[in-house]
């Protein structure tokens, strides 16, 4: 290629961002020379917010990759350690058990932060479009809602997209535009309010009127988006910056894989399940290791001291049941995630554990790969007559095979007895 070619392709705009920078500057400059209506472009902002949340959730519901929580907290600990997913039949589409507590999280979330934006956007704004310009508003709407779908279908599903996303990343996006334009909305009528003479400084924002404020609203708006839209294009220049710092931004941040793990064990390979009744009240006995599952029954155990000063003794009884029930469950929920429908097996040259439930292979683990081993007996144990093994892959990470009748079996993969065995 010619260096001066090369050169000007170096420094010419992608023709992405003349198409960002063309789109966003359209409805400043029919306003200032068509006499569009700002408020109806504040409105068809707003619902284009709406249609983007929409297709977020359709996204996050069918991400490819597991979902990545800090730590391994109660319930969705389990969701994300059972790398399993609920498939679709006749596509090759699946809902991952991580992805259930990121949508019942998120999904109202969303919702409250459309919600918001609206109040501070139209919400301000008085009396909606005339008919004339809301019949543009809806038909635009409509547009943008076909051509938002017609793009998730083509690059997210048949384009095979939804395989390098989590449900966190499908949805944090049109989350953090969400919440810029709430805020950014807020701030400028705020601002607007304050320098305005059309209201008085202890009347409510609502009482701004719609000519005074809709323009530099829809301003505020535009440039919000821009500024989405221009990340976008030079994503991949983010992420290049994101990967060469310290300090993470998140640009180049990759869901965990959900790579198959190797089953495959000799013929005679031994089985072994957790004990029926230590699946039946294992939960109970973790107590001590999810204190803060107990936490759970304050705020209703509160409710029922409540009643109980005002003499409703049969409420009160009743709440404060639901305090211990509550937690109870939870912990009970819990441990039958992450051992209820798990089989242990092995030929003595590896342990493997399977999910009967999904029929998936959840861990493999090879005599090399443990650092420590070691026998656990709670009070559980001690009267189901069951031990719990818990293997050492070091960096603090464990497997604990919970209330085994026989952990002979096991112990011979690794040719060798526990360190600390706790009788």
């Amino acid at each position: 290629m010619v260096p001066g070619v090369a050169r000007l392709r170096a420094i010419a705009p992608r023709p992405a961002l003349v198409a960002v920078g063309v789109a966003n500057a359209v409805p400043m400059a029919g306003i200032g020379v068509l006499g569009w209506d700002a408020a109806a472009l504040v409105l068809l902002y707003w619902l284009e917010l709406g249609i983007m949340c929409l297709f977020a959730v359709v996204r996050a519901i069918f991400a490819g990759r597991p979902s990545e929580f800090d730590g391994d907290p109660l319930i969705v600990g389990a969701l994300e350690r059972r790398r399993a997913s609920l498939s679709i039949p006749g596509t090759g589409l699946g809902v991952q058990l991580s992805t259930l507590p990121v949508l019942v999280a998120a999904v109202p979330m969303l919702a409250m932060v459309w919600l918001f934006a609206g109040a501070v956007t139209v919400g301000v704004l008085g009396e909606p479009p005339d008919p004339g310009a809301l019949e543009t508003v809806i038909l635009g709407a409509l547009g943008i809602l076909v051509g938002e779908g017609a793009q998730t279908l083509r690059e997210y599903f048949y384009g095979g997209e939804y395989r390098e996303h989590s449900a966190q990343t499908a949805i944090q996006g049109v989350f953090v535009r969400g919440a810029a334009i709430a805020l950014g909305g807020l701030f400028t009528v705020t601002m607007i309010g304050l320098a305005s003479d059309s209201v008085a400084t202890d009347e409510p924002i609502a009482a701004l009127e719609p000519g005074v404020v809709g323009a530099p609203l829809l301003l505020g708006l535009v440039v919000v988006k821009f500024g989405f839209d221009l990340a976008g294009v030079y994503r991949d220049r983010l992420v290049a910056f994101d990967e060469s710092t310290n300090v993470l931004f998140g640009w180049a941040y990759e869901p965990p894989t959900d790579e198959p793990v190797d089953g495959s064990l000799a013929s005679n390979a031994s089985r072994i399940r957790p004990a029926l009744w230590g699946r039946l009240l294992g939960g109970l006995a973790r107590v001590r290791r999810r204190p803060g599952a107990a936490l759970v029954g304050v705020p209703v155990l509160l409710v029922a001291l409540l009643f109980a000063t005002g003499r409703a003794w049969t409420i009160a009884g009743a709440l404060a049941l639901g305090a211990v029930l509550v937690p109870g469950a939870l912990l009970q929920a819990d441990y039958w995630l992450r051992y209820g429908a798990v089989e242990y097996r092995t030929d003595g040259d590896a342990v493997v554990a399977s999910d009967r439930l999904f029929g998936t292979t959840l861990w493999r683990v090879e005599p090399w790969d443990e650092t420590g081993l070691r026998i656990e007996r709670d009070w559980l144990d001690e009267r189901l007559g069951t031990r719990t093994l818990v293997i050492e892959l070091g960096d603090d990470e464990e497997l604990r095979l919970a209330r085994l009748p026989d952990v002979a079996p096991v112990l011979e993969a690794f040719d060798r007895r526990p360190d600390r065995p706790k009788e």
